[in-house]
């Protein structure tokens, strides 16, 4: 798989001065860390979710949870469990490229319980991901984790959800951040990535963000994501990776907004049209939010809905400016340090205080691509929504 695979080999010559890298669910763990990109949960009753599965595939989305938890009743657990074994056992007869497939569970004999039944379909998962992670929840979680995958014969990743009320609290955070990062560090090598559960943030309070309000606008949500990046998300070697809060609003039809996209802005100069029906469509805050995951150490992002998929994507895009500036701060010759003016001439790069900004830079290129000079964020989106 690779990120825009699913739009034709031309198109992506238009777009793209480095491709993103192909990769599959075996590519290393830090790979497969950055190339989550939108990650999109999928309720674990729906009927038809193999079929499910493979369409979003070939619409661009690389990774999807399967979720037991949150998204259904407690009434629909047991049947959920089921339809999850058939639908795994439909999606092994098929033969198709699938996303990295993670379920969501609550209660760590799940893990071994489902691993058990899945059988052979069973290396089609990639993974769980871990509610309401705690040091106390989380060490049994990651203890079944770990049997799944000596029974099962096949590496399975953790995805811990930071979600629960001990973080919210000012009292108990700290502790409970230290906590979490003995946790997660003595199984760094199944942890993939952190994932925030905002929403169980703002529960806690009665809060809920309009959609002109990004995450960061509420405060105390920001102020929990900033102190979860502080603690697990350092640049020093001892940091994981930490995916961006979910979105909650879809009033974008996708239906209604590819019409304005098959006119092919980029190519008849209707960028700024293309812009203001973003806006219009209730986007505005969605591209907000991500512009400020990434400026806060986020990558990644949590989605519920198919339309947020494209523009995560098409903003994890490094640009031809960023790269240049990446590639100009780790040449061998600069690893003394000191102080360039940018090829664009617009800013000074400082070796070392830019070089873990650069290395990063770096690695989201390798999987999301880096665009043309004159390609910006209205044409890879257009071209990750084209059918």
């Amino acid at each position: 798989m690779r990120h825009f695979g699913h739009i034709a080999a031309t198109v992506r010559d238009d777009l793209f001065f480095q491709q993103p890298c192909t990769f599959d669910a075996d590519a290393p763990a830090r790979v497969l860390a950055a190339a989550l990109g939108a990650t999109l949960y999928s309720p674990a009753t729906r009927p038809r979710l193999a079929d499910d599965v493979i369409k979003q595939a070939g619409r661009g989305v690389v990774s999807m949870v399967l979720c037991l938890e949150d998204s259904i009743d407690d009434s629909e657990v047991a049947g959920a469990e089921e339809n999850l074994v058939a639908q795994f056992a439909d999606l092994d007869t098929r033969g198709a490229e699938l996303p990295l497939l993670f379920i969501r569970v609550r209660e760590p004999h799940q893990i071994t319980d489902l691993v058990r039944r899945l059988g052979d379909s069973a290396r089609l998962l990639s993974g769980f991901v871990l509610p309401k992670f705690t040091q106390e929840r989380g060490v049994p979680f990651m203890e079944a984790l770990t049997k799944a995958e000596s029974a099962g014969g096949r590496r399975l990743f953790a995805m811990p959800v930071l979600e629960s009320p001990e973080l919210l609290h000012l009292e108990t955070r700290q502790e409970a951040l230290r906590k979490i990062a003995d946790t997660v560090d003595s199984y760094r090598d199944r942890v993939l990535a952190l994932r925030l559960g905002v929403t169980d943030f703002c529960s806690a309070y009665g809060l809920r963000r309009a959609p002109d309000m990004t995450a960061y606008d509420v405060r105390i949500v920001g102020g929990v994501i900033a102190d979860v990046v502080n603690v697990l998300g350092r640049a020093d070697g001892t940091g994981f990776t930490i995916t961006g809060p979910v979105w909650e609003y879809f009033r974008l039809q996708e239906r209604m907004f590819k019409p304005q996209l098959r006119r092919s802005p980029f190519l008849e100069g209707r960028a700024e049209e293309l812009r203001t029906a973003l806006i219009e469509h209730d986007l505005d805050g969605l591209l907000r939010e991500i512009e400020l995951d990434r400026a806060n150490g986020l990558l990644g992002k949590t989605c519920i809905h198919p339309s947020h998929v494209a523009p995560v994507h098409a903003l994890s895009v490094v640009s031809h400016e960023e790269f240049s500036d990446a590639q100009d701060i780790l040449r061998p010759e600069r690893e003394g340090g000191g102080v360039l003016r940018s090829a664009y001439t617009n800013k000074m790069n400082e070796v070392k205080p830019h070089r873990a900004w650069a290395e990063r830079t770096l690695q989201r290129a390798e999987v999301f691509g880096v665009a043309k000079e004159d390609v910006g964020f209205v044409e890879l989106l257009a071209a990750g929504l084209a059918e």
